[in-house]
């Protein structure tokens, strides 16, 4: 019967080109080997190759079986490395729910090396600006949710992730630019953009303007942030962003920003991920690496 180790010899045989190199790179003596090719040979009823030539000549039939070895073998090699990984918990999906704008901005360049890192890793991204994404996660139709509402769900772990502050970015010309810092108030006369998301979802409203009783003059909507900053460039409005998030606008850094409030609106993501998938070697990665990389 054909055997691994016997694709194995044929693929020594044609790369070392003698009997002997190829003993050698297969750890066995000599007449081990011309003793396993011969009986291999009594099995099939037909000759590998032609004895006593320099390199060695394969037969019709030593051709056959070496075009398979070379073709078999990587596969084999794969499916090992692939078994090997999944016992190490180097393989699996990574399917990723995000409920906000922003967090693209930073999870994007994060992928390419952790997907190097984990290749066996099934990695999409699924936005979820207008599902419940912690549900899916429930459901197994995500792995990971990042978000800034934590909610106490059965059989859920929100990981935090790192905090950051939310900032008010102002027109050029904007009156507001003589405060240190911005009160509810202030808004009462802007134009406050923002992405196209229920505000309950969005700090500005329901931690900052809502507990003071506060509404901006108008709202407007912008799915992108350079068309927001665009706007704000242009004094048609205010937006709130993450601080980081402004700063690395190269295009918009001339625009000023100030606080929400004397000691400032901070907010805090978090991963939620299954308690019973949390401890998988290649999330507990990906974790670190949003957490390590996002000091801010």
């Amino acid at each position: 019967m054909l055997e691994v180790k016997h694709l194995k010899t044929l693929e020594a045989l044609a790369k070392q080109g003698s009997l002997v190199k190829a003993a050698e790179a297969l750890n066995m003596t000599q007449s081990a080997l011309s003793h396993q090719i011969k009986l291999l040979e009594q099995q099939l009823e037909v000759e590998l190759f032609k004895r006593k030539t320099i390199p060695l000549e394969f037969s019709a039939a030593g051709k056959l079986l070496l075009h398979s070895a070379q073709s078999i073998l990587p596969q084999l090699q794969q499916l090992e490395r692939q078994l090997l990984a999944l016992r190490q918990g180097e393989t699996g999906r990574l399917w990723i729910g995000v409920d906000c704008h922003t967090c693209f901005e930073w999870l994007l360049p994060l992928l390419r090396p952790y997907q190097e890192q984990w290749p066996s890793v099934d990695l999409d991204i699924v936005p979820s600006f207008k599902a419940q994404p912690l549900q899916k996660l429930q459901q197994q139709q995500l792995d990971l949710v990042v978000t800034s509402d934590p909610e106490a769900l059965e059989g859920v772990e929100f990981t935090a992730l790192f905090s950051y502050e939310l900032v008010a970015v102002l027109p050029p010309t904007s009156p507001l630019l003589n405060q240190p810092f911005l009160q509810p108030a202030d808004f009462a006369d802007q134009t406050l953009l923002v992405y196209p998301v229920p505000h309950s979802k969005l700090d500005v409203f329901k931690r900052f303007l809502q507990p003071a009783g506060q509404t901006p003059q108008a709202i407007g909507y912008s799915e992108l942030t350079i068309m927001m900053l665009q706007r704000v460039e242009a004094g048609r409005g205010v937006c709130v962003l993450p601080k980081w998030l402004l700063q690395n606008q190269v295009d918009f850094q001339h625009l000023a920003w100030r606080s929400l409030g004397e000691e400032g609106l901070w907010s805090k993501l978090y991963a939620a991920t299954l308690q019973t998938h949390t401890q998988q070697p290649y999330l507990q990665d990906f974790i670190q690496r949003v957490a390590n990389g996002m000091r801010l």
